[in-house]
């Protein structure tokens, strides 16, 4: 176990008690005798590298405790806060500056009794400026950085997963949890779905997390992209980003990602893995797909900057993946190594033109990608697999992360990994050496290590064999503790009782506001690609309508039922039987909804477009066809009589594309990506999209 080194803490009972007695408190000998001396009180927006945010003339002020050995906590109770002149500004006992909109300037001031700062408010006819104060007291991070073991520092690089335990899942704090936390000094954790079931238990479980954290506030991370990849149980299953992508809507695509960071705000998770930003140029990608905006660049830009902006307005982390692009691969590198074989010149303007529009934008962290680039970094390692040459990820690729990304791109903010346990990691490169390699590439967080203890006394082996050096490992530590300060993850001295955090989250998560914008970007997505004079459906109340298909059928019979109750539904993987035909040959149209998320699956030949075909060539009846999650589906059955595409198996989806056959709903959706047929033409452009 590795030894934690500490400055002697200092006790001073006597400014204990005085700043007590100042603000009327009664304080025992025993309270004043646990607390901990700060050696400093400041204002978190002096700090030179936090920036002031205005929102509707109003400031939000912050004060912190710094303490002997550096490091810093939040602190919110027994202050004082004063304006010098109130009739530039306001500000009120939490920190909360109102700006009155006159002319001049006022200095707001906090003190705890003992020590005093303030920070200016000048406003002139051209705009608000705030004047920070100028001392070498406000290099926080100089002091951190000056007092931090390495162990603390290796620490804050780590964030592992706690899915389950002892083959239980994780929904509380466990003691054994709590002491790795602690011993391992981490900076951070990631959270999924077997993590995150209710909003009470989340926000449970997240304060407990903060809680056990010793001096530095953890990065709460989760992968909420929306969509297929939505971890929290309780939250408002967002489109996900094609869907968006159909909406053309960068204004819709903020209000989604403020929703989500809301959501997150909410529980205390401060790090949204998100948005993917990846250009989906290929068809045949089996894990990116509908989680990428689309095949252009410019609109996966647009879009992932707007969502990263709503983000952050709710004051949530962001994180841009999977760098250098991981759009054009038919390898899922959760199962194998993907290659992306273009020359820079178009990697350049498509597969990395959005990550430089996320950077120039102010993206907190980007995410790297388990993807060789041999036109970018053609180094090539032996495989502990099988002992085979093959090419270096891009996730322990110098040339990428640190020429590529820092130099060339000019990017500054926190590079984390992709989940290391990934096989296109794990099947090649030992868990000790994958890590070695990312940090020496220049990575900042280890996304869910193998074998804590093992990594992190590997990375602390290999500095002090001088293979890694400190000032490599500084350099992360730094960059991870700017991100906490910008983004106000900072441990509290005074954290809200947890029942206040359940009460705020009940209030905020699965709010019936956030589910109208669930519903806007769901209707405003649903594409009509073909309509052969079927759509919208005009039946009379008895008119048999069906619904055919496997998964997700029940939740696209459910959805349409509630349009037109006499609808049945017939649950099959395959061709039907001659006697399930003979009963569908009475209906007034039938619903085939797909699912696929690979190539083998919207194969002509798979069972399920067998089945689909089935219905076209031998029922003398219309069939719409629904790709559920993959627009691609219908190159699988291009006769169909009309397609819609919905991008995602999310309720809000279902409803909207049912009340789009209806004619409820009106198709605005544009296609974002080209559509090819069997032969490699193209079936439908990018851009194509019908309406009523």
């Amino acid at each position: 176990m590795m030894e934690l080194v500490r400055k002697s803490a200092c006790y001073i009972l006597s400014a204990t008690v005085l700043l007590a007695s100042s603000l009327g408190l009664t304080v025992s000998p025993a309270q004043a005798d646990d607390s901990e001396s700060a050696n400093e009180l400041i204002i978190l927006q002096n700090v030179p590298e936090v920036e002031t945010q205005v929102e509707n003339n109003q400031v939000e002020l912050n004060a912190l405790s710094v303490y002997e050995d550096g490091h810093f906590t939040a602190v919110s109770e027994n202050l004082r806060w004063e304006s010098k002149n109130e009739n530039v500004a306001t500000v009120d006992q939490n920190g909360t500056v109102t700006i009155t909109g006159q002319n001049g300037r006022s200095y707001i001031t906090v003190s705890n009794g003992v020590d005093t700062d303030r920070v200016g408010i000048h406003q002139r006819p051209s705009g608000l400026q705030v004047i920070k104060e100028k001392d070498s007291k406000y290099d926080i991070l100089g002091q951190v950085m000056a007092n931090m073991t390495l162990e603390e520092e290796i620490g804050q690089m780590l964030m592992p997963d706690f899915r389950t335990w002892d083959g239980e899942n994780v929904t509380e704090m466990l003691p054994e949890i709590e002491q790795l936390v602690q011993d391992y000094h981490l900076g951070g954790i990631i959270l999924f779905r077997e993590n995150v079931v209710t909003t009470e238990q989340t926000a449970r479980l997240v304060a407990a997390y903060q809680e056990a954290s010793e001096k530095y506030g953890l990065l709460m991370a989760i992968d909420q992209e929306g969509g297929i990849v939505t971890r929290l149980q309780s939250g408002t299953d967002m489109p996900g980003n094609m869907a968006l992508g159909a909406t053309r809507s960068p204004e819709l695509s903020e209000k989604v990602g403020q929703a989500i960071g809301e959501e997150l705000q909410a529980l205390g998770i401060n790090m949204n893995l998100a948005p993917v930003m990846d250009v989906n140029n290929n068809p045949d990608n089996p894990v990116i797909g509908v989680r990428s905006f689309g095949e252009s660049p410019e609109l996966v830009a647009e879009l992932g900057v707007a969502f990263t902006k709503g983000l952050q307005n709710a004051g949530v982390a962001t994180t841009a993946k999977h760098f250098p692009g991981h759009g054009d691969t038919a390898v899922d590198s959760h199962l194998g190594l993907p290659e992306v074989p273009h020359e820079k010149e178009r990697l350049l303007d498509v597969e990395l033109y959005p990550f430089q529009q996320a950077m120039d934008a102010g993206i907190d962290a980007i995410m790297t990608a388990h993807v060789t680039f041999p036109n970018i970094d053609d180094t090539t390692v032996i495989s502990e697999k099988d002992g085979s040459e093959i090419a270096l990820p891009a996730t322990l690729s110098h040339k990428v992360l640190t020429e590529l990304m820092r130099e060339e791109m000019g990017f500054n903010g926190v590079i984390i990994t992709d989940a290391l346990n990934m096989n296109a990691i794990s099947d090649h490169f030992g868990p000790v050496d994958a890590v070695i390699r990312a940090v020496k590439a220049g990575t900042d967080i280890i996304l869910m290590p193998v074998g804590l203890e093992e990594v992190a006394d590997g990375i602390r082996d290999a500095v002090r064999a001088g293979e890694i050096s400190e000032q490599r490992i500084e350099a992360s530590a730094r960059r991870i503790l700017q991100l906490k300060l910008e983004r106000g993850i900072i441990k509290e001295e005074n954290p809200v009782p947890v029942e206040e955090q359940i009460a705020r989250a009940n209030e905020v998560v699965g709010s019936e506001e956030h589910k109208q914008v669930e519903q806007e970007a769901a209707g405003r997505s649903i594409t009509l690609l073909k309509n052969e004079d079927v759509l919208p459906l005009d039946l009379a109340a008895d008119d048999q309508l069906a619904v055919v298909g496997n998964s997700y059928s029940s939740s696209l019979y459910e959805a349409i039922k509630a349009f037109h109750e006499n609808t049945e539904l017939i649950t099959a993987s395959g061709p039907l039987s001659e006697e399930q035909l003979r009963e569908l040959r009475g209906s007034e149209a039938i619903i085939a909804g797909t699912y696929t998320y690979n190539v083998a699956g919207r194969s002509p030949d798979s069972r399920q477009m067998l089945l689909v075909n089935q219905l076209i060539n031998e029922l003398d009846v219309p069939v719409i066809g629904l790709g559920i999650r993959n627009p691609y589906d219908v190159t699988a059955y291009p006769q169909v009589n009309a397609y819609l595409a919905q991008y995602g198996f999310r309720e809000a989806s279902f409803e909207a594309s049912a009340a789009t056959l209806f004619g409820e709903n009106q198709p605005t959706g544009l296609l974002p990506v080209t559509i090819p047929d069997l032969k490699g033409n193209n079936l439908f452009e990018y851009g194509h999209g019908l309406t009523y």
